[in-house]
């Protein structure tokens, strides 16, 4: 495997990796722009509309055509979330040239159909054309809409706004209704040039032999765009509350959902980890073993720690009647790390996971861009192998300190109505 990264332009990152065990070739453009109520949803529109046509392939049928001619070729958006940032991408994956049948430049055609989709999209008059903009806006709104289906993830969803409340992190990655409903393709044209302006670009590129020409047709691309960048800081610690805080709410479910969140000021990320691995985030640990099993308080309960943001949530399913005792067990685990109550075979299978996980960075083109990815947010750039030496070095005391760190900061609980248990 060869790893490289370079700046293209203002503000632009392209890294390439090449491993000649891959078949196919593997694209992510990645923009990342401040989190705002007023712009997720604008900016999420934006991205999306860009792999529905081109200025080119002008309507989404004729566009779907190309992309099955070329082997099935793959072409879509994606937005999420990273601290107090959102993170818009465009992604892409075709089969490599060296296998095509007829000798056909799978590649090349791959190359003008992106350069196009992201720097001469189908618009007119500083205006997406109204049919790929329909499709992305009934995605976004049928998106919204749906949020309430998945009450697990809805109750994630306002745990986070809760723990977060006044800061772009309680934003959802994909905005709000009202944005989403109000926009139309002259707003969501203008939030495209935008984020050419003044995002960050990131640029990762797998493929099986060495392939300058994307960077090239990049570089060529911005150099041509008046840039300003906005410096970002994925490393954003959220503020302890005051007095810890609970909000309820009643909806016609049969199982309760709960998500207890905390606060950290630790600044020992490997130990946070992990510590939220013993905590609860495999069946050995103490929330799955205790919580669950033993004294079977609930339906499932896991942890998850963020670091950039300074924060731990415990999520678990209950009765509506065991509410509170899981409360206080979930506390009083979080107390038996915090008092060194922790065995080394604990330690042991936290490393085992962690070895696992860092063994499956380089299985597919996605694992290399998520790892790559994370190194530019953390300004680390290491190896797999460096990162798991550092989890490796963390001591008991260490795990001990980063529970002992963790403060109760908010309380989000789905009740069912009463007289559903």
């Amino acid at each position: 495997m060869i790893y490289q990264r370079s700046d293209i332009g203002n503000g632009v990152g392209f890294t390439s990796v090449t491993d000649e065990k891959f078949k196919s070739r593997s694209l992510s453009v990645y923009f990342l722009t401040e989190l705002h109520n007023e712009t997720a949803a604008l900016n999420n529109l934006a991205v999306s509309v860009l792999t529905n046509s081109n200025s080119t392939y002008r309507s989404y049928a004729a566009f779907s055509e190309k992309l099955s001619e070329l082997y099935g070729a793959a072409l879509s958006s994606t937005t999420r979330k990273k601290s107090d940032s959102q993170i818009l991408g465009v992604r892409a994956s075709w089969l490599d040239n060296k296998y095509a049948i007829d000798g056909e430049d799978i590649g090349g055609e791959m190359r003008e159909l992106i350069r196009n989709c992201i720097f001469a999209p189908d618009a007119d008059n500083e205006k997406f054309s109204e049919e790929s903009f329909s499709i992305s806006k009934k995605e976004l709104l049928d998106r919204i809409d749906c949020e309430l289906n998945d009450k697990h993830a809805y109750a994630l969803m306002q745990a986070s706004k809760l723990a977060f409340r006044g800061e772009p992190a309680a934003v959802a990655s994909y905005g709000n209704r009202e944005t989403a409903l109000a926009a139309d393709p002259h707003s969501a044209f203008l939030a495209y040039q935008e984020l050419l302006r003044t995002a960050q670009v990131e640029i990762y590129y797998v493929s099986p032999v060495k392939d300058d020409s994307f960077a090239d047709m990049f570089r060529e691309c911005f150099a041509g765009i008046d840039r300003s960048p906005v410096p970002l800081s994925f490393y954003c610690p959220s503020p302890l509350k005051p007095e810890p805080e609970t909000v309820t709410d009643e909806f016609d479910v049969n199982q309760c959902k709960m998500v207890i969140s905390f606060k950290t000021d630790t600044t020992d990320k490997y130990a946070l980890k992990m510590m939220s691995i013993i905590y609860g985030e495999l069946p050995f640990s103490k929330l799955f073993v205790n919580v669950r099993e033993k004294m079977s308080l609930c339906y499932y309960c896991s942890s998850t720690s963020s670091f950039v943001k300074g924060s731990l949530n415990v999520d678990t399913g209950v009765e509506r009647c065991n509410t509170e005792k899981a409360k206080s067990a979930i506390l009083a685990q979080l107390d038996e790390i915090a008092n060194g109550n922790i065995t080394d075979e604990e330690i042991a299978g936290a490393l085992m996971a962690l070895d696992n996980a860092v063994q499956q960075c380089g299985d597919t083109p996605s694992s290399y861009i998520s790892w790559y990815f994370d190194c530019f947010c953390d300004k680390d750039f290491i190896t797999p192998e460096e990162h798991f030496a550092r989890f490796c070095a963390v001591t008991k005391e260490r795990i001990i300190n980063a529970a002992k760190s963790l403060k109760l900061d908010s309380i989000y609980i789905m009740l069912n109505k009463e007289g559903q248990d």
